[in-house]
């Protein structure tokens, strides 16, 4: 039943190298075009057009693929099929990389390919992302996951054997530490301590990518499985009308239009198939069997068109009009919950002003303060003459529960270390928040990149301890328990005697003593600052833990923001300075360049140490902020050494969901979340 693909001995090169494995040797010395032997009036004999392909293991496959018994204008190209060693069918495309085919239903008009070169190895011969002619093959589909290998990647100051790992050995390429992961690859700061050499993305079936993540499977079963790719045929209304009229497709690849072939040349109605006024020997390409319109057709399709403009247009309006309405319940829901929340905290909830009562506090918003991406901040001045901040939220549809969120988030606060919210005003699109004036401004205004700096070392550390200090209450003080997800200098305020203020609830979530779902409908949080498991499913839970993350990239930028204050060998220009501060003062104790006495240069010591413990790639190896709080106030020799951030992805389970699952006294096993 099936037939082998044997090279042809040509006398001449053929016009397309890929049909050189499906014309039979006594029919390619013919020397004239393709075309001027299928629409000659003297109708030059075809080669038989078989009318099934039959390829070991694949058989029964029609058009548009050509291969096997198959010559090459029996299909489209692109769809070029061969058979090696006798057992392995596959597709060559336009690039260098070719495609095992693993099965074809061609009434679905699915394939599933997985790349030779990577076919039971997970060493490529290229380093190519998998790529198809976009016309003719989709892979897209919610039936494949993106998955990305990187190879040659440093992995000296690991202290743990991720189960990502994976070796590429071969003639060629020799990487022992190598890595895979699932879904897009993060882009953080944190990834910049990994160096590797090379990545490539491969589309994977989910079934397969689910058994990787459960270690169900191993990278080179999962990529055995291949992908799910859909394919179209551009021709497939002309071929619909061949086949109705008893001929069979093919392809004339010279003058790139389909072909209808009856036996062994051109059916005699072939030309009738052509556009109209089309040469039987004129050059496509055309799609389908599109022809010129009579006026009456155009008179018809112009009715459509009308007719389906009023229809988009009445959809539109309607649209409109319902976007208003539900703008309208959104508004009204929104009044209702601020009034709920009045009601609820009774004389503890902090006073409501109208706008005009903001316009004459801020004396017409006269003196701004600082400008952010959810708005402006004024200063202002309260009837009994208290100074106040007044932030001004930017005027969106949609920033009503952020608004709701921070009130709501505040006002169950009470702390030292918590900015205090005096009021707020809430009027349609106009939503404004009053806090209490901190004269000092923010703590970026503070940290040094270039130039002097106003603040010794003693000042800064206590910065340091009453920040974590206010977040240790926010994760387990307070009634309600608070992550931030906005850790940053810029959202910590400092009063005139630079006491620290978290400030910026926006992003915050709320949740109970013991646990409940905080929905993570996106990535929250500033970039630089934001944890990995927040925007990527393949490094762990999103907890009270990302909190801690961003507060160690905050410690560490403290600790290294200090005029002249360089660590020996190290150049100040360094893109990004942890791995050097990693091995010059974490592993060998080198002194820091600048400090004057022991206690500074242990207070900066504890807040390198500290940071880095905080900045752990996986959740589960970072502090508490309660066990960083006791690291900070402790003596510097109570601190072990951080191992070293690296690449990690931990072990997952569950389904892939938008609510992860928090519990505040465990490490707790979340869903995981997707990005982007």
């Amino acid at each position: 039943m099936s037939s082998t693909l044997r090279p042809s001995k040509l006398k001449h090169p053929p016009r397309n190298a890929s049909s050189l494995s499906f014309l039979s040797p006594h029919h390619t010395h013919h020397r004239h075009p393709l075309h001027r032997r299928l629409f000659s009036t003297h109708h030059h004999h075809l080669p038989k057009l078989q009318p099934r392909l039959l390829l070991r293991p694949i058989t029964n496959i029609t058009y548009p693929f050509s291969g096997g018994d198959r010559p090459a204008h029996c299909g489209f190209p692109g769809f070029s099929l061969t058979c090696r060693d006798n057992t392995i069918t596959e597709l060559t495309t336009e690039t260098s990389l070719t495609y095992r085919v693993l099965q074809i239903h061609q009434p679905q008009k699915t394939l599933i390919l997985s790349r030779s070169d990577l076919y039971n190895n997970t060493c490529p011969s290229e380093f190519h992302n998998t790529t198809l002619n976009s016309t003719l093959f989709s892979y897209d589909g919610p039936q494949n996951d993106a998955l990305n290998l990187v190879y040659g990647c440093n992995t000296s100051a690991m202290t743990a054997r991720p189960y990502n790992l994976f070796s590429c050995n071969s003639a060629d390429f020799n990487f022992t530490d190598s890595y895979y992961l699932v879904g897009p690859v993060p882009r953080d700061p944190i990834l910049r301590l990994i160096y590797c050499g090379m990545i490539i993305s491969v589309p994977v079936l989910r079934s397969a990518s689910n058994g990787l993540t459960d270690l169900q499977l191993s990278l080179g079963e999962a990529l055995m499985q291949g992908f799910s790719v859909n394919y179209s045929d551009p021709y497939e209304r002309f071929c619909s009308k061949c086949s109705g009229l008893g001929g069979q497709c093919g392809f004339d690849s010279v003058l790139d239009r389909p072909l209808c072939i009856c036996g062994d040349r051109p059916c005699p109605f072939a030309s009738t198939l052509l556009p109209e006024g089309m040469s039987p020997n004129a050059r496509g390409p055309f799609v389908g069997s599109r022809k010129v319109l009579s006026d009456q057709e155009k008179y018809v399709i112009i009715g459509v068109s009308l007719g389906i403009a009023g229809i988009v247009i009445s959809s539109i309006i309607i649209f409109y009009i319902r976007k208003q309405f539900k703008l309208q319940e959104a508004d009204q829901e929104s009044k209702q919950n601020i009034d709920k929340f009045l009601l609820s905290h009774g004389s503890l909830a902090p006073k409501r002003y109208n706008y005009r009562e903001i316009k004459k506090i801020t004396n017409s918003f006269a003196e701004k303060l600082g400008k952010g991406g959810y708005g402006i901040v004024y200063k202002g001045k309260l009837p009994a003459g208290q100074l106040v901040a007044v932030k001004v939220l930017t005027e969106t549809d949609n920033n009503a529960e952020e608004f709701i969120n921070e009130v709501a988030s505040i006002s169950r606060t009470s702390h030292v270390n918590i900015v205090n919210l005096l009021g707020f005003c809430y009027d349609r699109k106009k939503r404004v928040l009053v806090y209490e004036y901190m004269p000092n401004k923010s703590l970026d205004k503070f940290i040094c990149k270039s130039g002097g700096c106003q603040l010794d070392w003693e000042t800064l550390y206590g910065i340091a301890v009453g920040v974590a200090r206010g977040l240790e209450y926010l994760h387990r003080g307070c009634n309600t328990r608070i992550v931030h997800f906005d850790i940053k200098p810029q959202n910590i305020l400092l009063d005139e005697d630079f006491c620290p203020k978290i400030s910026d609830f926006g992003l915050a979530k709320l949740f109970k003593k013991k646990q409940s779902i905080i929905s993570m409908l996106g990535t929250r949080g500033t970039v630089g600052y934001i944890a990995p498991e927040v925007f990527s499913r393949n490094f762990g839970a999103v907890s009270h833990k990302s909190d801690v993350y961003s507060f160690g990239m905050m410690l560490l930028e403290m600790a290294g923001a200090r005029k002249n204050d360089k660590i020996e060998g190290i150049e100040s220009s360094e893109d990004y300075f942890l791995d050097k501060i990693y091995g010059h003062v974490v592993l060998k104790n080198e002194k820091l360049d600048g400090l004057m006495t022991e206690e500074q240069e242990e207070s900066a010591r504890k807040m390198l140490l500290v940071g880095v413990w905080c900045i752990q790639t996986a959740p589960s190896d970072r502090p508490p902020m309660t066990k960083v709080l006791e690291m900070l106030e402790g003596s510097l020799e109570s601190i072990q050494i951080p191992p070293k951030p690296f690449l990690y992805s931990p072990n997952l389970s569950g389904s892939l969901s938008s609510s992860v699952s928090v519990d505040v006294d465990t490490e707790i096993p979340m869903e995981r979340i997707a990005t982007g």
